[in-house]
Protein backbone atom coordinates (compact mmCIF):
# COMPACT_ATOMS: atom_id res chain seq x y z
CA UNK A 1 0.00 0.00 0.00
CA UNK A 2 1.66 3.68 -0.42
CA UNK A 3 0.71 6.43 2.13
CA UNK A 4 0.72 10.38 1.57
CA UNK A 5 0.91 12.47 4.59
CA UNK A 6 -1.61 15.45 4.63
CA UNK A 7 0.13 18.88 5.25
CA UNK A 8 -0.27 22.31 4.83
CA UNK A 9 0.67 22.42 1.44
CA UNK A 10 -1.96 19.52 0.12
CA UNK A 11 -4.56 19.47 2.19
CA UNK A 12 -7.05 21.18 0.12
CA UNK A 13 -6.66 18.89 -2.91
CA UNK A 14 -6.46 15.57 -0.78
CA UNK A 15 -9.51 13.41 0.83
CA UNK A 16 -9.78 13.01 4.68
CA UNK A 17 -10.63 9.25 4.72
CA UNK A 18 -13.36 9.47 7.32
CA UNK A 19 -15.00 12.06 5.27
CA UNK A 20 -14.39 12.24 1.63
CA UNK A 21 -17.08 14.56 -0.08
CA UNK A 22 -15.67 18.22 -1.80
CA UNK A 23 -14.04 20.71 0.19
CA UNK A 24 -17.80 22.59 0.70
CA UNK A 25 -19.45 19.87 2.74
CA UNK A 26 -19.34 21.31 6.29
CA UNK A 27 -17.98 17.56 7.54
CA UNK A 28 -15.10 17.90 4.73
CA UNK A 29 -14.47 22.02 5.70
CA UNK A 30 -14.63 21.96 9.78
CA UNK A 31 -11.86 19.33 9.52
CA UNK A 32 -10.00 20.57 7.57
CA UNK A 33 -9.67 23.65 10.13
CA UNK A 34 -9.09 22.14 12.75
CA UNK A 35 -6.37 20.00 11.03
CA UNK A 36 -4.98 23.31 9.79
CA UNK A 37 -5.07 24.63 13.49
CA UNK A 38 -3.22 21.25 14.38
CA UNK A 39 -0.13 21.15 12.28
CA UNK A 40 2.34 24.01 13.54
CA UNK A 41 1.64 21.85 16.97
CA UNK A 42 2.88 18.84 15.09
CA UNK A 43 -0.22 16.71 13.98
CA UNK A 44 0.25 13.74 11.64
CA UNK A 45 -2.06 12.78 9.39
CA UNK A 46 -1.23 9.76 7.43
CA UNK A 47 -3.43 7.68 4.90
CA UNK A 48 -3.61 5.66 2.16
CA UNK A 49 -3.49 6.92 -1.30
CA UNK A 50 -6.48 4.79 -2.40
CA UNK A 51 -10.13 6.26 -1.21
CA UNK A 52 -11.58 5.17 2.31
CA UNK A 53 -11.09 4.79 5.75
CA UNK A 54 -7.19 4.15 6.28
CA UNK A 55 -5.36 6.28 8.07
CA UNK A 56 -3.67 7.55 11.50
CA UNK A 57 -3.64 10.93 12.89
CA UNK A 58 -1.31 11.36 15.71
CA UNK A 59 0.25 14.58 17.78
CA UNK A 60 2.64 15.02 20.71
CA UNK A 61 0.77 14.75 23.52
CA UNK A 62 1.62 17.82 24.77
CA UNK A 63 -0.70 19.10 22.35
CA UNK A 64 -3.22 16.73 22.00
CA UNK A 65 -6.84 18.22 22.37
CA UNK A 66 -7.55 16.14 25.81
CA UNK A 67 -6.96 16.26 29.61
CA UNK A 68 -3.52 13.96 30.14
CA UNK A 69 -0.40 13.96 31.25
CA UNK A 70 1.75 12.28 28.84
CA UNK A 71 4.66 14.67 28.21
CA UNK A 72 7.22 13.00 25.81
CA UNK A 73 4.78 10.63 24.28
CA UNK A 74 3.12 10.81 21.16
CA UNK A 75 -0.56 10.77 20.83
CA UNK A 76 -2.88 8.64 18.34
CA UNK A 77 -6.21 11.04 17.75
CA UNK A 78 -7.61 8.29 15.50
CA UNK A 79 -6.47 5.48 13.86
CA UNK A 80 -9.13 3.80 11.35
CA UNK A 81 -9.20 1.02 8.74
CA UNK A 82 -12.30 -0.47 7.63
CA UNK A 83 -14.51 -1.68 4.61
CA UNK A 84 -12.75 -3.44 1.58
CA UNK A 85 -9.23 -2.04 3.29
CA UNK A 86 -9.36 -4.33 6.38
CA UNK A 87 -7.35 -7.65 6.71
CA UNK A 88 -4.32 -6.54 4.39
CA UNK A 89 -2.05 -5.71 7.54
CA UNK A 90 -2.60 -2.03 6.38
CA UNK A 91 -3.01 -1.36 10.15
CA UNK A 92 0.78 -2.54 10.87
CA UNK A 93 1.91 -0.95 8.13
CA UNK A 94 0.29 2.85 9.74
CA UNK A 95 1.01 2.01 12.79
CA UNK A 96 4.53 0.79 12.51
CA UNK A 97 4.95 4.37 10.79
CA UNK A 98 3.84 6.24 13.32
CA UNK A 99 6.17 4.45 15.85
CA UNK A 100 8.70 4.90 13.46
CA UNK A 101 8.34 8.77 13.16
CA UNK A 102 7.62 9.04 16.85
CA UNK A 103 11.07 7.58 17.67
CA UNK A 104 12.76 9.73 15.16
CA UNK A 105 10.96 12.61 16.99
CA UNK A 106 12.30 11.59 19.96
CA UNK A 107 9.35 10.38 22.12
CA UNK A 108 9.03 8.22 24.58
CA UNK A 109 6.37 6.01 23.57
CA UNK A 110 2.83 6.47 22.18
CA UNK A 111 -0.68 6.71 23.92
CA UNK A 112 -4.60 6.21 22.73
CA UNK A 113 -8.13 6.44 23.91
CA UNK A 114 -9.65 2.83 24.40
CA UNK A 115 -11.47 1.28 26.45
CA UNK A 116 -12.71 -1.79 28.73
CA UNK A 117 -15.36 -3.30 26.28
CA UNK A 118 -15.50 -1.92 22.96
CA UNK A 119 -16.73 1.71 22.45
CA UNK A 120 -17.20 3.56 18.84
CA UNK A 121 -15.11 5.47 17.81
CA UNK A 122 -12.19 4.03 19.80
CA UNK A 123 -9.62 2.05 19.38
CA UNK A 124 -9.87 -1.90 20.11
CA UNK A 125 -8.70 -2.78 23.26
CA UNK A 126 -7.64 -6.22 21.78
CA UNK A 127 -6.23 -4.90 19.30
CA UNK A 128 -4.23 -2.82 21.17
CA UNK A 129 -3.03 -5.05 24.42
CA UNK A 130 -2.11 -7.90 21.01
CA UNK A 131 0.44 -4.67 19.63
CA UNK A 132 1.87 -4.29 22.72
CA UNK A 133 0.47 -1.34 24.64
CA UNK A 134 -0.79 -1.44 28.33
CA UNK A 135 -3.15 0.30 30.46
CA UNK A 136 -2.02 2.95 31.86
CA UNK A 137 -4.84 4.89 33.65
CA UNK A 138 -8.90 4.51 33.20
CA UNK A 139 -11.53 7.02 33.88
CA UNK A 140 -15.61 6.20 35.39
CA UNK A 141 -16.50 6.35 31.97
CA UNK A 142 -15.28 3.10 31.08
CA UNK A 143 -12.53 4.74 28.69
CA UNK A 144 -9.37 4.06 29.61
CA UNK A 145 -6.24 6.09 28.61
CA UNK A 146 -3.39 2.71 26.92
CA UNK A 147 -0.15 3.23 26.25
CA UNK A 148 3.23 1.77 24.55
CA UNK A 149 6.39 2.58 25.77
CA UNK A 150 9.69 2.54 23.62
CA UNK A 151 12.10 1.47 26.17
CA UNK A 152 11.66 -0.35 29.94
CA UNK A 153 10.94 2.05 33.14
CA UNK A 154 9.29 4.53 30.71
CA UNK A 155 6.87 6.79 33.35
CA UNK A 156 3.45 6.28 32.29
CA UNK A 157 1.20 8.19 31.19
CA UNK A 158 -2.49 9.94 33.05
CA UNK A 159 -5.28 11.07 33.05
CA UNK A 160 -5.97 14.58 34.48
CA UNK A 161 -9.01 14.39 37.34
CA UNK A 162 -11.15 16.21 35.45
CA UNK A 163 -10.67 13.56 33.05
CA UNK A 164 -11.05 10.09 35.25
CA UNK A 165 -14.03 11.47 37.39
CA UNK A 166 -16.18 12.71 34.69
CA UNK A 167 -18.87 15.66 35.95
CA UNK A 168 -20.57 19.06 35.49
CA UNK A 169 -23.03 20.83 37.54
CA UNK A 170 -25.64 22.19 34.45
CA UNK A 171 -28.95 20.42 34.24
CA UNK A 172 -30.12 19.08 30.82
CA UNK A 173 -28.35 17.79 28.24
CA UNK A 174 -24.66 19.54 27.43
CA UNK A 175 -22.57 18.31 24.74
CA UNK A 176 -18.94 19.31 24.41
CA UNK A 177 -17.59 19.12 21.36
CA UNK A 178 -14.39 19.38 18.94
CA UNK A 179 -14.33 19.60 15.35
CA UNK A 180 -11.69 16.54 15.30
CA UNK A 181 -14.29 14.49 14.20
CA UNK A 182 -15.66 15.41 11.24
CA UNK A 183 -18.92 14.25 11.54
CA UNK A 184 -20.03 16.32 14.53
CA UNK A 185 -20.06 18.97 11.64
CA UNK A 186 -23.28 17.78 9.85
CA UNK A 187 -24.45 16.21 13.14
CA UNK A 188 -24.22 18.52 16.46
CA UNK A 189 -26.47 21.21 14.40
CA UNK A 190 -29.19 18.19 13.85
CA UNK A 191 -29.42 17.16 17.17
CA UNK A 192 -29.39 20.69 18.29
CA UNK A 193 -33.13 21.70 16.30
CA UNK A 194 -33.95 17.92 17.03
CA UNK A 195 -33.68 19.03 20.96
CA UNK A 196 -35.35 22.76 20.29
CA UNK A 197 -38.32 21.24 18.24
CA UNK A 198 -38.89 18.50 21.09
CA UNK A 199 -38.28 21.26 24.07
CA UNK A 200 -35.28 18.83 25.59
CA UNK A 201 -32.95 21.01 27.54
CA UNK A 202 -29.81 20.79 25.25
CA UNK A 203 -26.70 23.02 24.99
CA UNK A 204 -23.42 22.54 22.92
CA UNK A 205 -20.18 23.74 23.58
CA UNK A 206 -17.97 23.60 21.09
CA UNK A 207 -14.39 23.35 22.06
CA UNK A 208 -11.99 25.55 19.71
CA UNK A 209 -8.46 25.28 21.57
CA UNK A 210 -6.35 22.83 23.28
CA UNK A 211 -6.23 24.81 25.52
CA UNK A 212 -10.13 24.72 26.05
CA UNK A 213 -9.78 20.96 25.14
CA UNK A 214 -7.27 20.07 28.08
CA UNK A 215 -9.57 20.88 30.67
CA UNK A 216 -13.07 19.66 29.69
CA UNK A 217 -14.65 17.19 32.18
CA UNK A 218 -14.15 14.26 30.33
CA UNK A 219 -11.60 11.81 29.04
CA UNK A 220 -13.00 11.81 25.07
CA UNK A 221 -13.22 15.55 23.93
CA UNK A 222 -14.48 15.27 20.14
CA UNK A 223 -17.42 14.23 21.53
CA UNK A 224 -18.70 14.02 25.28
CA UNK A 225 -22.65 14.58 26.20
CA UNK A 226 -23.72 14.72 30.13
CA UNK A 227 -27.01 14.49 30.93
CA UNK A 228 -27.95 16.41 34.35
CA UNK A 229 -24.41 16.49 35.41
CA UNK A 230 -23.69 12.60 34.21
CA UNK A 231 -21.42 11.83 31.27
CA UNK A 232 -23.69 9.17 28.87
CA UNK A 233 -21.72 8.65 25.65
CA UNK A 234 -18.96 9.57 23.15
CA UNK A 235 -20.87 8.30 20.23
CA UNK A 236 -21.70 10.75 17.80
CA UNK A 237 -25.83 11.02 17.95
CA UNK A 238 -28.34 11.66 14.77
CA UNK A 239 -31.84 12.82 15.46
CA UNK A 240 -33.24 9.50 16.09
CA UNK A 241 -30.54 8.07 17.98
CA UNK A 242 -30.74 11.21 20.29
CA UNK A 243 -34.43 10.85 20.95
CA UNK A 244 -34.13 6.97 21.89
CA UNK A 245 -31.38 7.75 24.01
CA UNK A 246 -33.47 10.61 25.93
CA UNK A 247 -36.70 8.12 25.49
CA UNK A 248 -34.65 5.83 27.74
CA UNK A 249 -33.30 7.93 30.09
CA UNK A 250 -36.90 8.98 30.96
CA UNK A 251 -37.89 5.84 31.54
CA UNK A 252 -34.12 4.53 33.41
Amino acid sequence: MEYIQVTKENIENEHICCAISNNKDIQVSSKKDWMMKCFDDGLVFLKSTQRGKCFIEYIPAENAWIPIVADGYMYIDCFWISGSLKGHGYSNELLNACIEDSKAKGKIGLCVLSSKKKKPFLSDPKHLLYKGFQVADNSDTGINLMYLAFEKNTPMPNFKECAKHPHIEEDGYVLYYTSQCPFNGKYVPIVEKTAKDNNIPFKAIHIETKEQAQTVPSPCTSYALFCNGTWITNEQLNDKKFLKMVQGWRYA
